[in-house]
């Protein structure tokens, strides 16, 4: 359970009710606050701050900010409040639908994570994904994958017979599509590297690139113009959602 929410409220005389009038969610939502330890959205995680009397930190601590680089922060920020994030990747699955065993693969395969910051990386990334199974507002997010990463054993035939059931089972939610660029498409704008794009709440975009050795946000307007050109075209090779779908459904049986 979340202590630190349940003994602000007990200071203050709120009961899950009340304070979910006041914030404005369903009480069902606040409840799930208390017991199941979710975090709210930023805007409400706010409002109910403030309705305590306490600072957001000593009720909901970031632990999973202090995880991470200093060089990624500003985009965990953007990412947190993003109402639509759309990534490519061709080498291995976004981290956001990792599933725990694939990424501990992915973390423990580079040479730049030292073996004993692992586990502190990996409950990061695990951290990052509530953003998709958030109760308020969770972002559209939509996936464009290479079919190579599908097929690439990282962690052996179990973990990717799982992580590919698991991609199967988020595609099911309105809020998220995978799409696959079967091997079949020859020369396309992916292979220049993987990409994410997220829309801000007041429709500001902003990029994210990756390397070997750290992030880089992209901000400057022509940059990312030329990121969306990018989505665009990776998105225009991939097959529908549906397609995909029954794409990951026969590779469930490959790994099996």
């Amino acid at each position: 359970m979340n202590d630190a929410l349940r003994a602000a409220m007990v200071g203050t005389g709120h009961t899950i009710e009340s304070l979910a009038d006041r914030v404005g969610v369903d009480r069902k939502t606040v409840a799930r606050w208390v017991n199941e330890s979710r975090i709210p959205h930023p805007r409400h995680r706010k409002v109910a701050a403030t309705v305590l009397g306490r600072p957001i930190g000593d009720i909901w601590a970031d632990t999973s900010r202090r995880r991470e680089p200093t060089w990624f922060r500003p985009w965990q920020e953007i990412e947190r409040e993003a109402v639509a994030l759309r990534s490519y990747q061709s080498v291995v699955l976004p981290g956001l639908l990792q599933t725990e065993a694939y990424a501990r693969e992915v973390l423990a395969g580079s040479d730049v994570i030292a073996p004993g910051d692992v586990e502190r990386h990996l409950a990061s990334r695990l951290a990052r994904q509530s953003i998709l199974s958030r109760d308020e507002r969770p972002p559209h997010f939509t996936a464009v994958i290479d079919e190579a990463v599908l097929r690439r054993p990282v962690g052996g035939r179990a973990v990717m017979r799982d992580q590919v059931r698991a991609l199967l089972t988020v595609c099911q939610a309105p809020h998220i599509r995978v799409h696959v660029v079967p091997s079949t498409v020859g020369s396309y704008a992916g292979l220049n590297g993987p990409f994410v794009l997220a829309i801000g709440p007041e429709r500001r975009a902003a990029g994210y690139l990756d390397n070997q050795l750290q992030g880089q946000v992209v901000t400057d307007p022509d940059d990312v113009a030329a990121i969306m050109t990018a989505w665009e075209n990776v998105r225009g090779e991939a097959l529908s959602h549906w397609q995909s779908t029954e794409l990951l459904t026969e590779m469930v049986e490959t790994w099996t």
